[in-house]
């Protein structure tokens, strides 16, 4: 496949060895390029040899750089090509559960093993040949899998897709090879729990060194599952059940290997009412994005920048809409911050009715259940939201609203902040 270069970065390597905007890039060093990663690994040596159509002529350029250092090409797209889609029908996407009339982008299931490795997606394994992991394993590339189940039976039927189960062996394949593994499990009640997280726990442990982490995560159900699988949530008892067996295999795991490999997202200890673990526990965070110590992490940076922080904030008045899961800690430390500034924080929680009273994360509320919810309620100089409630760089809201959609509405100032302990206080104090 050869790419069109869309654009050179003045000043790159690229630009000073002539590269154009125009030209064709038609191999790295001797290697097509047919996406993103070959253009990545090819082109990470110190001296690369470009080969580029220009019209109708075919021209060598040499360059020189420090070794990794991108050359500046710039392409019609990120990947170089066309994002690989789901084929799978899993019975707890959460996708298929979404409401009609949203924005198209936002149906899009990706399963792209590129945007494993360069965005710490998860891929399935479904949709991959033997030459791909043969690539993945020639380019020594960390992959984040979801594994959900190693019955092969079992994983075809939650799947949907009766290649499910045999794509298991590419797990045994990447880890003889040396291929760092992160894997999360959606765990489902009477499906891939109990005796069978127990078969996928002592699966995945028999591949130890090469499984960095584990995380398992509840399956969330939304109020648009009409034709789908019947699946139920988890109930307390169930919470505590799935908690007992990780417990189990964390014990032994850190145990044999150093680690406790196998860590359940924050959703279930809320679930089975049960305190979240302290930060040592988490180790180094591996499973953070996955939802997996986001509270003790939040918890611990809002008290070590609270204690380091000094000053008389009083004529502050804010106000933090938040979900029903991170309510009670958000309400702690907005009381811990008023005890010590003088400040006024008010702290509502907001219910989603969009998707449904069963989900309960920040990051799934709309601006239009804000509004609504929020509407007439006293709410300072500026409400403040977490940034996942917008899309990434932007704010845009999951209900297509904007944050002077939201403004203009409640009549206050937004302010958004990182799911970041400093930088909620920082925020709570307007620094």
């Amino acid at each position: 496949m050869s790419a069109e270069i869309t654009g050179v970065v003045i000043g790159s390597p690229a630009d000073k060895c002539g590269v154009k905007k125009g030209d064709i890039l038609v191999s790295v060093n001797g290697h097509k390029v047919n996406d993103v990663l070959d253009y990545m690994y090819y082109s990470s040596e110190s001296t690369v040899v470009l080969l580029l159509k220009r019209q109708d002529k075919h021209i060598f350029l040499k360059l020189r750089k420090s070794e990794y250092d991108d050359l500046g090409l710039e392409f019609d797209t990120f990947l170089m090509d066309k994002k690989q889609s789901c084929c799978n029908k899993c019975v707890f996407c959460f996708i298929d559960q979404m409401p009609e009339g949203m924005r198209e982008t936002l149906y899009f299931k990706d399963d792209d093993a590129r945007l494993s490795f360069l965005h710490g997606n998860y891929v399935t394994l479904t949709n991959l040949r033997q030459e791909d992991i043969d690539r993945i394993i020639r380019m020594k590339l960390n992959v984040n899998i979801s594994v959900h189940t190693t019955n092969p039976e079992l994983r075809c039927e939650m799947m949907h897709n009766r290649f499910a189960g045999e794509k298991l062996d590419y797990l045994r394949q990447l880890s003889e090879a040396g291929i760092s593994m992160n894997c999360q499990i959606v765990l489902c009640p009477g499906l891939n729990d109990g005796d069978e997280l127990r078969r996928t726990l002592t699966d995945l442990g028999n591949l130890m060194p090469n499984i960095s982490s584990v995380a398992i995560v509840p399956v969330g159900l939304t109020k648009f599952r009409e034709g789908l699988y019947p699946l139920t949530m988890f109930d307390k008892e169930g919470a505590e059940k799935a908690i007992d067996i990780i417990s189990g295999f964390q014990e032994k795991f850190l145990h044999e290997y150093g680690t406790r490999l196998v860590f359940a997202s924050d959703e279930l200890y809320l679930t089975a009412g049960i305190p979240i673990p302290d930060g040592d526990f988490y180790e180094e965070y591996p499973q953070y994005e996955n939802g997996v110590g986001m509270i003790r992490s939040l918890y611990d940076e809002f008290f070590e920048a609270l204690q380091a922080e000094n000053g008389n904030f009083s004529e502050r008045d804010v106000s933090i809409a938040t979900g029903a899961a991170a309510y009670e800690l958000i309400s702690e430390l907005a009381d811990a911050a008023e005890k010590k500034f003088g400040l006024r924080c008010r702290v509502y929680k907001i219910i989603n009715h969009f998707f449904g009273e069963t989900i309960t994360v920040t990051g799934l509320l709309t601006a239009g259940d804000i509004i609504s919810q929020l509407k007439g309620k006293e709410l300072g100089d500026e409400l403040l939201l977490s940034k996942s409630m917008v899309i990434h760089g932007g704010d845009l809201f999951l209900d297509d609203m904007t944050s002077s959609d939201v403004e203009k509405q409640l009549g206050v100032r937004l302010g958004f902040t990182e799911n970041n302990g400093h930088t909620l206080l920082a925020a709570m104090l307007g620094k």
